[in-house]
């Protein structure tokens, strides 16, 4: 919502644990042009940072990469999100409190 842009979730797996984001638009590259030399480089990685940080708020251990963009000579801009574990409250609790 922040971005003003919306993803298509796909790529389900079996077990509902795996997905994929799919944005036909991400304004963060629309200016960039990466040299040959770092061409593996995520420019947009930032997002991934961003979604495991908000997961991790809702009790969600998620681990967040590129499977594809755009500026690496992929097809698409696809973030894959794959659901490690539930966290419980416990964990996140003061000593003594």
């Amino acid at each position: 919502m922040y971005l003003g842009i919306s993803p298509t979730v796909a790529n389900w797996n079996a077990e509902k644990t795996e997905f994929s984001l799919v944005f036909d638009e991400l304004p963060f590259a629309d200016f960039v042009e990466l040299p040959a030399a770092l061409s593996k480089l995520h420019y947009c990685n930032l997002l991934c940072g961003v979604l495991q940080g908000a997961l991790e708020s809702l009790q969600m251990k998620v681990e967040c990469s590129w499977a594809q963009d755009t500026l690496s000579g992929g097809s698409a801009n696809e973030l894959r999100v794959v659901l490690k574990e539930f966290l419980s409250e416990d964990k996140f609790s003061l000593p003594g409190v």
